[in-house]
């Protein structure tokens, strides 16, 4: 309680009085202020059991803080800061004197806010999974409030909060940490089971979220995610990443192929100049062309003009009495600039052990435009895998700390191996490498073929 008092003590010293309007630096964002008011609100027992001047500051600042978002709610910076602001409106109206009015104004934007935010699958349009995190957290610490008055929340509520989790867990790897994507890292796991236990959601993670756009494919103990669908719109992108087509891959609790991840922890442990270069796409395992983004990256959190098409496929196989599964997709990132469309196949065998690929390169007209054009495909390595180089440049071997070693080959290009880093489940940089395909491709098209397969 004492260090609760010093922590809030100091801030009302600094901000006697809220701005007039929100921008007046991030401390009061719609967002932030909205997070602040409901942190405030539920750890009442802490900052309101101490001294009486400190209580009444408390109190009065908790008043011209809701009096503040009522006002300003609707000037949310994207679509999770404004459901913030409507959570703390709603917390207000509940917990604070003669709240009713606020709270039924609070619960009908709310609602309509929800309604704009999340998709028909339940994933967040910005596509993160950090956002879909402080979602379902806003949302649990609401119903928590009206739990504590004796009321229940509306439905709609409790409904958004179970649509919420399935796509959450879509992004969960064989080590029960997230998958690093738009600018999310790789959150451990003891955070994502909390979040879980207290969303009071028990269900199994959502295999094809086509809206929200990541496969998910479970074969033995090997997880595979694969990013199918354009980045977010800019009305919704946070930290929107050029990931298309680009996919992880986990084994038993290991880390294979992964991306760099991290932006949106960017300013914090890992430096700030890097968040725009880990949202582009050589930042994640996939293709690139002439070392240009497959969609325009853009500051402060923003995304251009790229990918706006892409089509997938998903359907399983049988050959020689095993099974696998197929996906294929395919995105018009480069097609006005290069020419070219992207195509990938992914086939992942059924126990686990192998992974199939074909990256091709289409004319997107009939006619063929003329030249070459340089492409990279890269598949960023795990912080614990140690990698050779087969002498003839065509393959490599992965080993992993639990003793497993796994083969990746290459057709039609050598394999080169290069530096990289991960951002690791405390948003901190980890100096890890790359393997990388790369040389020059007609406008013509071209393919290439690679297999990752797991050895012994």
């Amino acid at each position: 309680t004492p260090l609760a008092e010093r922590i809030l003590g100091t801030w009302l010293n600094a901000n006697p009085k809220p701005p007039t309007k929100p921008g007046k630096g991030p401390a009061w964002s719609v967002g932030n202020t909205g997070t602040r008011l409901i942190h405030w609100l539920i750890h009442a027992p802490l900052i309101l059991s101490g001294e009486k001047a400190l209580r009444t500051r408390t109190l009065r600042a908790m008043n011209e803080t809701a009096r503040w978002l009522d006002r300003n709610v609707s000037h949310a910076e994207d679509g999770l800061a404004e459901v913030a602001g409507w959570c703390a409106i709603v917390a207000a109206g509940l917990l604070l004197p003669d709240g009713k009015p606020r709270r039924l104004f609070g619960e009908a934007g709310l609602i309509k806010a929800l309604g704009e935010l999340v998709g028909e699958d339940g994933g967040v349009l910005s596509r993160s999974p950090i956002a879909q995190m402080e979602a379902i957290a806003l949302l649990v610490r609401l119903r928590a409030c009206y739990r504590a008055t004796r009321r229940d929340p509306p439905k709609a509520v409790e409904a958004m909060i179970s649509l919420l989790v399935p796509p959450l867990l879509a992004l969960v790897h064989s080590d029960s940490a997230l998958g690093n994507w738009q600018g999310g890292w790789a959150i451990g796991e003891d955070e994502i089971v909390e979040l879980i236990e207290a969303s009071g959601v028990r269900t199994r993670p959502l295999r094809d979220v086509r809206q929200w756009g990541y496969q998910r494919v479970l074969a033995g103990r090997t997880v595979l995610q694969f990013d199918a669908a354009p980045p977010p719109m800019p009305k919704h992108a946070r930290f929107g990443c050029a990931s298309t087509l680009a996919f992880e891959l986990s084994h038993d609790g290991q880390r294979l192929i992964v991306n760099c991840g991290g932006a949106g922890s960017a300013g914090g442990l890992l430096p700030l100049r890097l968040e725009q270069g880990l949202r582009a796409t050589a930042a994640h395992s996939t293709l690139t062309l002439d070392d240009a983004n497959s969609t325009a990256v853009l500051i402060n959190g923003a995304i251009g003009v790229g990918v706006s098409e892409v089509d997938i496929e998903r359907r399983t196989i049988e050959s020689g009495g095993s099974s696998a599964t197929r996906l294929e997709a395919s995105h018009n990132g480069y097609a006005g600039r290069y020419g070219l469309t992207h195509r990938r196949i992914l086939i992942l065998r059924d126990d686990g052990s192998e992974l199939r690929g074909e990256d091709l390169l289409l004319p997107s007209t009939r006619k063929a435009k003329r030249g070459k054009v340089g492409f990279a495909i890269r598949f960023h390595l795990g912080p614990d895998v140690e990698v050779g180089l087969a002498e003839n440049g065509q393959g490599a071997g992965l080993a992993l700390p639990d003793g497993t070693y796994w083969q990746f080959v290459a057709s039609g290009c050598d394999i080169a191996l290069e530096d990289s880093l991960w951002v690791d489940g405390q948003g901190r940089p980890v100096a890890t490498q790359q393997l990388v395909l790369q040389g020059l491709v007609s406008r013509g098209g071209g393919n290439f073929g690679w297999l990752l397969k797991k050895m012994g």
